[in-house]
């Protein structure tokens, strides 16, 4: 397993184990921290782990140049009459990205009427009601599980329909394997 792949699985625990103790967590500041951390901790391993798809997946001859600035998130521009991937940072929403690792790398497009992409669309938007915080975010931990099942299974369907096999992770639900 590369070293980038260990540090997704670090997260990914890592956040779990931050919903665990939430969970213990007598006191309300102690309890909505962990919260805090575990919500931002899963987004930090799905993106993480989304990274790790799209740098495989750019080694492919079939992508475009296009294509390829799409899952390595980079500009590209017309250098001498031809599309070059350009340095510069272009950040592309992360579902984008997920469906079109997902219908490109499987050849099918997402059933949208999947639960696990509804619940990711649900995670997302309380991902971002604490990122870009306008009022305090009803966040709890009933909604920070549900964002982390819905993390959890959405890489267990890009992993089936991508690699043809469940993500291994899926065996230990949001249990964490971590005691801190």
């Amino acid at each position: 397993m590369a070293e980038f792949d260990v540090f997704a699985d670090q997260l990914w625990e890592e956040s779990k184990r931050f919903l665990e103790k939430a969970s213990d967590s007598a006191e309300k500041a102690a309890e909505a921290a962990h919260l805090h951390a575990a919500l931002m901790l899963s987004f930090c391993a799905l993106e993480a782990r989304i990274n790790s798809i799209s740098d495989e997946a750019s080694l492919r001859s079939d992508l475009s140049e296009h294509e390829r600035g799409l899952v390595l998130e980079r500009d590209v521009r017309l250098d001498d009459g031809k599309f070059k991937l350009q340095a510069a940072l272009k950040i592309i929403r992360l579902e984008d990205r997920i469906e079109f690792l997902h219908t490109k790398l499987s050849g099918k497009p997402i059933d949208k009427s999947a639960s696990w992409w509804g619940q990711l669309q649900s995670a997302i938007h309380l991902r971002n009601d604490l990122t870009h915080a306008k009022a305090v975010p009803a966040i709890t931990e009933t909604t920070v599980r549900q964002a982390l099942q819905a993390i959890l299974e959405t890489l267990d369907a890009l992993s089936k329909a991508i690699y043809g096999k469940k993500l291994p992770a899926t065996d230990a639900g949001l249990r964490s394997s971590l005691r801190f």
